[in-house]
């Protein structure tokens, strides 16, 4: 094995070294399709000299075989990685790709076209300090051009490059050119993007990419790569209040307690008084350990492990702030909503909400409206859809340490999370705290619920009838209040039909309606569990998660869910209210088992099966098993 000699080792190391000092910039390139975005990359790669031998190879075959240069190389084909873009020619995913030149480091991600995609678009711009923006000077600026222009004005990012590219196929037209520049300046002025370099290039040719090309000697401006290396990355955040989040409570020993997590937000220093959030409890740092030793002061962007002089409880997600400037405390936010699900948003539904290493319980509330990116008008709105973004309001479970968005990307950025399936179903960033949020205070009373059930003489309960309609849920639920009532016991029935004539009555049957129909319903039986009533419920209710929800609103023991299970045939024969019929005719869109789901209780209390068993002996068996599992007995 040969060794490296002295003077090659420390090339090295000052190779290494120099590299470790430079600064990194983090950029997208986004525009409408096959504007040239994924060839501009791949130039890019190719020229800073960051492709190796064999990927050389690799793309002189490709460009052979599946390219469209006519046998030049076809660069795009570096970054369309997945099969389904080599053989569509577009890009679906987002694909990120790291180059360096003897100035900077970079991270570029090359994000998709297409409108379908724009959730793509947002992941890519989440951690991006600039964008670089195509547009193809035979077709000007296009609807995409205008919804990722909002877009990242959205998230934040306030450097544009317009990229006027294929101008070898005009001619290197200065007036084409100019006439693209004038009319995106003016849109850019009116979503509030101001800092923009516009740069005529041919990514296939490489006009103006990273040295100045001849055929446009009307331009004076830099080069794609010389804007790349001297623009100054926005480090406003590293002077702003600390804002650190706590990722791991560290105890390698008994005799070592320590904080971990990345600075996101200002500076700390050995000595420095800081606050925890959302507890509020304060204490003062003692150490700043890394693995290379300890510090005196850490900025933002490092990651380090803190140690503090007091023992005070703190857990992961819990946000280490400057005690002269903490971040604030809420459990009500207005924020803007990207929705990334192919099922549609429905208000009311629990999500998760994902904010740093912290999650939170959340319900979203029906959009006060929905933005039009390519006109920018506001839009009503009941529900959001795929790709589309609107302004909501969040109710969380639990209050949280933020800021608003446009003072700092990662303490006021979250993601939204499907309880069932895990999938992140949608985006946002925090704009404030709603004032309720803060002048809403939860009033002690001194009758409880407690005191309210002694009187009754039972246990509270809620008892949920769920099944198709027709199954029989209402006869069933009224032959057992009759029962309990003969018994002496308290008991009021919430019956679907009849709350719509009053209090959900102006809700339809659209998904996100009845998510609200329930969760309406759901609250009114949580206030009847207060008075000490046995609460009897029947509602179709046909997602789980909603009968997941009311469960939840109540202590363990006081919810019993009765599936009254009919099959759709019987249920469809039955038709007592002659609903099946006007489905099948298509006059009820959205009817539970015919064009809209029914989701199966999984593990139901008790299962009502009416085929065997008549509605006299099914409220029976229910009286029953509240009798055994103690509701029907005095308090004490």
């Amino acid at each position: 094995m040969s060794r490296l000699s002295a003077s090659s080792v420390a090339d090295l190391e000052q190779y290494l070294q120099s590299h470790a000092k430079k600064t990194l910039l983090r950029f997208l390139t986004c525009g409408s399709v096959d504007d040239g975005k994924s060839t501009l990359i791949g130039r890019l790669l190719y020229e800073s000299k960051m492709l190796y031998d064999d990927q050389l190879a690799t793309l002189e075959a490709d460009s052979r075989r599946l390219g469209a240069s006519n046998g030049e190389l076809d660069f795009a084909l570096l970054l369309d990685g997945l099969a389904a873009e080599r053989e569509q020619g577009i890009t679906i995913d987002v694909a990120y790709r790291f180059f360096s030149t003897d100035k900077r480091k970079f991270i570029v991600a090359d994000t998709p076209g297409h409108e379908q995609y724009t959730r793509n678009m947002v992941t890519g711009a989440s951690t991006a300090d600039m964008a670089v923006i195509l547009v193809d000077a035979r077709k000007g600026l296009l609807t995409q051009t205008r919804r990722h222009s909002y877009l990242i004005a959205l998230i934040g990012i306030r450097r544009v490059v317009l990229a006027i590219n294929k101008l070898d196929l005009m001619g290197y037209s200065q007036s084409v050119f100019e006439r693209i520049e004038e009319e995106y300046r003016a849109f850019a002025a009116s979503i509030d993007l101001t800092d923009i370099v516009c740069i005529p290039i041919s990514a296939k040719k490489g006009d103006n990419v990273t040295s100045p090309s001849t055929n446009t000697p009307w331009y004076h401006g830099p080069t794609l790569m010389q804007y790349l290396e001297t623009v100054e990355i926005d480090r406003d955040v590293e002077n702003g209040p600390l804002r650190m989040l706590t990722q791991w409570v560290n105890r390698p020993n008994l005799d070592f307690r320590g904080f971990s997590g990345r600075l996101v937000g200002g500076a700390v220093r050995v000595g420095e008084r800081v606050r925890v959030l959302p507890s509020g409890k304060e204490s003062t740092v003692v150490r700043i350990v890394t693995q290379d030793g300890d510090l005196e002061r850490a900025v933002a962007g490092q990651s380090v492990t803190i140690t503090l002089r007091d023992e005070i409880d703190i857990s992961r997600g819990d946000l280490l702030c400057s005690a002269d400037a903490p971040a604030s405390v809420a459990d009500q936010f207005e924020a803007t909503v990207v929705w990334m699900s192919e099922e549609e948003m429905l208000p009311g539904r629990p999500y998760l909400l994902k904010i740093g290493a912290k999650t939170a319980g959340v319900t979203v509330t029906a959009p006060k409206y929905k933005i039009n990116v390519n006109s920018l008008d506001r839009l009503a709105a009941k529900t959001l859809h795929l790709n589309e973004i609107g302004v909501c309001n969040l109710n969380l479970d639990q209050a949280i340490a933020f800021d608003a968005y446009r003072d700092n990307r990662d303490t006021g950025a979250f993601i939204l999370i499907d309880r069932f399936s895990n999938e992140t179903v949608g985006a946002g960033l925090l704009h404030f705290a709603l004032r309720r949020s803060q002048n809403i205070h939860w009033q002690a009373i001194e009758i409880n619920k407690q005191a309210h059930a002694l009187l009754m003489g039972h246990k509270p309960c809620v008892v949920w009838f769920t099944g198709l309609s027709g199954a029989g849920k209402s006869t069933v639920a009224n032959l057992v209040e009759k029962k309990l009532h003969a018994l002496g016991r308290h008991t009021y029935l919430l019956d679907g039909d009849n709350v719509r004539h009053g209090l959900n009555k102006d809700l339809g049957f659209t998904e996100a309606d009845r998510v609200e129909n329930i969760r309406r319903v759901a609250e009114v039986a949580r206030l009847m569990i207060d008075a000490g009533l046995i609460v009897l419920v029947s509602f179709i209710s046909p997602f789980r998660e909603e009968r997941r929800m009311a469960r939840a609103m109540v202590q363990d023991g006081e919810f019993c869910e009765v599936f009254v299970d009919t099959p759709i045939g019987v249920a469809e024969q039955r038709d007592p209210k002659g609903l099946y019929k006007k489905a099948r005719r298509g006059e009820l869109p959205n009817f539970t088992g015919i064009d809209s789901p029914y989701e199966a209780p999984e593990r139901p209390e008790v299962r009502v099966d009416t085929t065997v068993l008549a509605p006299e002996d099914a409220a029976e068996m229910i009286v029953a098993h509240l009798r055994a599992t103690g509701v029907l007995d005095a308090t004490n």
